[in-house]
């Protein structure tokens, strides 16, 4: 079985809203976060990406809340892969508090764009595979 990537992020003042919990949009960039990093932890970073022409897009994106997030706040934020055939991939995170207590759960659909036609790679996991040095992040 593939690895799961996992990310540690504390929450900070200036994320929350008027509530006092972290605002919704700062989920989603937990959820970027936390897919960069697993990038990076395969070998895909942004040269990498750059220099093959490619780059990874968000094509569509559903959160569902489960608990609140407050300033001082750790959370834990995972990336799982999911492949199928064709030009997308979903990405399922899950959000949990540093007891295990859910929090949320993100999933994206996504694909790969090729930069330079500004079209979706047909394959994305053959070519993520070929360029990772450590596909297992990827759950490949």
């Amino acid at each position: 079985m593939a690895d799961v990537f996992q990310v540690r992020i504390a929450v900070r003042g200036y994320e929350l809203d008027l509530q006092g919990h972290v605002n919704q949009a700062v989920y989603l960039q937990y959820a970027e976060h936390a897919r960069w990093q697993c990038f990076l932890a395969a070998g895909l970073s942004l040269e990498v990406l750059l220099a093959a022409g490619v780059g990874p897009v968000v094509l569509e994106t559903r959160i569902r809340y489960l608990k609140e997030l407050r300033a001082g706040d750790e959370v834990d934020v995972t990336c799982r892969f999911v492949w199928g055939e064709g030009k997308t991939f979903q990405v399922e995170q899950d959000y949990t508090g540093i007891d295990n207590t859910p929090i949320a759960q993100v999933t994206s659909v996504g694909g790969l764009l090729d930069r330079e036609l500004r079209r979706l790679v047909p394959e994305p996991v053959e070519r993520l595979r070929s360029l990772a040095t450590d596909t297992s992040y990827l759950g490949l």
